[in-house]
């Protein structure tokens, strides 16, 4: 299994603690450390499960809005996206628990034209107010299309590490990767109101492979 280059730290750590404790089970509990041990050994699993990298047939994409993470849309509605667009927008949210690939991944292809940094609070990141109170990411991208895609990735309750690669100027490729949220977050999408939905609230994405809505040119 291909593991994300944002574990190396917390597997190092997840290992010491690893080591640690099952040491210390042996040495003081003898026989009864097996009651210790395995649930610490299961814990130490979902580390490295959470930081897979699956392999996935990434296509080309131009008109398609494709999923940028795995996990449930939470949120399709009208709002008005003030930090970039200032203007009225589709919002599509997609909630990632702790068992998601986390993976954040570009939306549509075009160019990077603003990225930024904002700290902030750790609401819970299905909470409304968690798009513009919580700590998080904001992206813009000039599609093929010639519209302005805005996307931001979130940080929830128990994320308190978000990364970004992309710089402004950079080339954006649907599916591909541009970033990584730690353990359970959101990620919003906001697109023109003309743009074509084609999910629901309550569906389940897979990041890179499912369209999610569709672009007028």
């Amino acid at each position: 299994m291909k593991l994300h280059k944002e574990s190396t730290g917390t597997i190092v750590v997840a290992s010491i603690v690893f080591a640690i404790v099952a040491f210390l089970s042996v040495y003081y509990l003898e026989q009864w450390s097996l009651l210790i041990i395995v649930p610490i050994l299961i814990l130490y699993g979902l580390v490295f499960w959470f930081f897979r990298v699956p392999n996935r047939d990434i296509l080309d994409h131009k008109e398609n809005v494709i999923a940028p993470v795995d996990g449930k849309v939470v949120m399709i509605k009208e709002v008005f996206e003030g930090e970039f667009l200032h203007d009225k927008a589709i919002q599509i949210s997609i909630f990632m628990s702790p068992l998601n690939v986390h993976i954040c991944r570009y939306p549509v292809s075009g160019q990077v034209i603003y990225k930024k940094y904002h700290p902030g609070k750790y609401l819970v990141a299905w909470h409304e107010k968690s798009s513009t109170d919580n700590e998080r990411t904001t992206v813009a991208v000039e599609s093929k299309t010639n519209h302005k895609i805005v996307f931001r990735q979130i940080a929830g309750y128990v994320a308190r590490r978000i990364v970004f690669y992309c710089n402004e100027g950079d080339q954006a490729k649907a599916g591909h990767e541009f970033g990584f949220i730690k353990f359970g977050s959101r990620m919003d999408v906001f697109l023109p109101v003309d743009t074509e939905i084609l999910c629901k609230i309550g569906d389940k994405t897979k990041g890179g492979i499912n369209v999610i809505a569709r672009m007028n040119e």
